[in-house]
């Protein structure tokens, strides 16, 4: 039986890809991925051999042009889609053995999601989309009130959650989004271009409060093609035709300046 504990362990029963020195996984460890759609004459490769590893805390930005890989990167780390050969190991397991069912478990449990289009349901609640994925995990009602409020007012929208979603502004619902995305205590916030449809104000809070959940230990992977969305991050990880070519440290909100992740961990 699947079990989404936090001390998951692969098929050898070792803990998956331990950070050196250390007995805890890193949340993301890719090793070796390729994804090739099409077959023969028609494929066409989307990621050529990525080597990523990612540690609890961190906050990344993905960046490069369309074509680059980082929308196949993103389903993959989210487990939208499996690739065409490697691993990838989540929070120490190993997704590469487990059927549809199972990455479901994997993508409610471990993964908190932010699109660019908000993805609430229409004349529904604040309160009652954030409750969402809390009642797909079979949460009694009661709890899923409580932790759907917690939510709600960790992102500045106590006074909203009787709002339905065509009431709210852009920015406060993609806040909702964030709520949501927040309620289930996933290891990995995933978040594609959040920002994308916002103005600048919105923005701002939205990243806001994305700096302030990383400051709090929260593990963040953020998918955009904007220099000043980026500049937030403490990691700027660049694509280029399937392959990272750039993968930095920066200065930044919590960010180490000088130091260079060369074959997908960060050093000195």
């Amino acid at each position: 039986m699947f079990r989404a504990g936090p001390r998951a362990r692969h098929r050898g029963g070792r803990a998956a890809d331990d950070v050196p020195g250390t007995a805890v996984a890193p949340v993301i460890a890719v090793r070796g991925v390729t994804k090739v759609y099409g077959h023969g004459d028609a494929a066409v490769p989307a990621l050529r051999g990525v080597d990523l590893t990612i540690a609890s805390g961190d906050y990344v930005a993905i960046m490069g042009s369309s074509g680059s890989g980082k929308s196949t990167l993103m389903n993959i780390i989210g487990c939208l889609d499996v690739p065409t050969d490697g691993r990838y190991l989540i929070d120490g397991l190993d997704v590469g053995g487990l059927d549809e069912q199972q990455l479901s478990l994997v993508r409610n449990r471990r993964i908190g999601f932010v699109f660019q289009s908000f993805n609430l349901i229409p004349r529904t609640t604040a309160l009652a989309n954030v409750e969402l994925p809390l009642a797909y995990a079979g949460v009694r009602p009661r709890e899923r009130r409580r932790r759907a409020l917690a939510a709600l007012e960790l992102v500045g929208l106590a006074d909203r959650v009787a709002h339905h979603s065509n009431e709210l502004s852009g920015g406060q619902q993609q806040r909702v989004a964030v709520a949501r995305a927040l309620v289930t205590a996933p290891a990995l916030l995933l978040a594609d271009e959040p920002t994308g449809n916002l103005d600048s104000r919105s923005t701002e809070e939205v990243l806001e409060i994305v700096d302030r959940l990383n400051a709090a230990g929260r593990t963040i992977v953020l998918i955009t093609h904007e220099d000043d969305v980026a500049a937030r991050a403490q990691r700027v990880i660049r694509l280029v035709d399937g392959l990272i070519v750039d993968d930095r440290r920066q200065p930044g909100p919590g960010g180490f300046p000088g130091r260079t992740a060369i074959g997908g961990a960060v050093r000195t």
